[in-house]
């Protein structure tokens, strides 16, 4: 299952071409898996997809004082097309292609929003990030409900078109 997380795009994140700048393309990224796997505060989780909500997912404190750090060990990402600015949100689909000892790979899919025609796929990309322990500063183990809560997500790994 792919978990769907609008992210609106900033007139800050244009560049020169007056399309969102690969750097900031990361940022967004960013934010959609924040959104989608880490703990916030409930008030403030907002809603993904129709019937999903952040909440079932989010198992992550990446909170000062958080007792697991997710550090960021790769990032790969494949423009296919430029991402102008967009009033409505991106669709964000993100899931995750492996779940390992100690790591992760979240996949994401960039698309137009949703309900704007035709629908593009601006780009596909894809993160590894370990599990550290905050105290030791060494790489921890998924836990079983970590595990519990992200295996309805893990599917395929996102495909690159040259490799």
């Amino acid at each position: 299952m792919k978990l769907h997380v609008p992210i609106s795009l900033r007139w800050s994140d244009l560049d020169a071409y007056g399309h969102v700048n690969n750097a900031e393309m990361l940022r967004l990224l960013e934010e959609a898996r924040i959104q989608a796997f880490w703990v916030t505060d409930e008030a403030d989780a907002p809603a993904v997809g129709a019937s999903t909500t952040v909440v079932s997912t989010a198992v992550l404190d990446g909170r000062p004082g958080a007792a697991t750090l997710s550090l960021i060990a790769r990032q790969e990402i494949e423009y296919l097309a430029p991402v102008p600015y967009l009033r409505q949100p991106l669709d964000v689909r993100l899931w995750l292609g492996k779940l390992g000892g100690a790591s992760l790979d979240v996949c994401y899919e960039v698309w137009s929003p949703v309900g704007v025609a035709p629908e593009l796929l601006f780009a596909r990309a894809s993160t590894t990030i370990v599990l550290v322990d905050a105290h030791s500063e060494r790489p921890r183990r998924i836990n079983d409900v970590e595990r519990a809560a992200w295996t309805p997500y893990l599917d395929e790994p996102v495909v690159f078109a040259r490799r």
